[in-house]
């Protein structure tokens, strides 16, 4: 009967939302320093509902990491990209992940005119880790992919590699209306 109940204390551990603040001072680590003071961040009520949970004062949004998952994932980014952030994370919700929530979806919705997306370049700061750790404030081997979107760019127009490769800055999906830049930081050597 113990080990029942100390599943039934982990299961809802697991659960409880972290508070607004908490949220927003893991969140806006994926900022640069500069910028994190007047960043906007959604982030998720007690019922887990995504809400706004500060307004901002500069042109970043950024976003709180979902509780749900297992791992930590905060992003900000332009605010020129909400609509197309916005709509991504529409699609999630009902199930539509992967290739086809870009390609059946959001890119045909571009190119149709019916989702705003920037003509100029525009940042994404993604920040990754095990967890947050409210006590010390600080992201659990905490690692920041930065992502350039620069739509319908090329190979042959920015002189990118189209192949990913951990450290360098490649070119993904070259040519659609979500080509991007990604810049992820080198692999942490590993312990033998």
């Amino acid at each position: 009967l113990s080990l029942l109940m100390l599943i039934s204390v982990v299961a809802v551990a697991q659960t409880t939302m972290p508070s607004a603040a908490d949220q927003i001072a893991a969140t806006v680590q994926a900022a640069p320093e500069e910028m994190r003071a007047g960043a906007a961040v959604l982030g998720y009520d007690a019922d887990g509902k995504l809400i706004e949970l500060r307004k901002g004062t500069n042109e970043l949004v950024c976003l709180a990491d979902d509780p749900k998952d297992t791992r930590f994932s905060a992003a900000c980014y332009h605010k020129d990209l909400e609509p197309f952030m916005a709509r991504g994370r529409e699609l999630a919700a009902q199930g539509i992940a992967g290739g086809a929530r870009n390609e059946n979806y959001r890119w045909k919705e571009i190119k149709e005119g019916k989702l705003k997306m920037p003509k100029e370049p525009r940042m994404l700061y993604v920040l990754s880790g095990k967890g947050y750790d409210a006590a010390s404030g600080k992201v659990t081997d905490g690692v920041v992919r930065w992502v350039i979107y620069v739509p319908y760019a090329t190979a042959e127009s920015t002189g990118l590699s189209t192949k990913s490769k951990r450290g360098e800055p490649w070119l993904m999906d070259a040519g659609t209306p979500g080509a991007h830049i990604m810049i992820t930081p080198p692999a942490p050597p590993t312990v033998k």
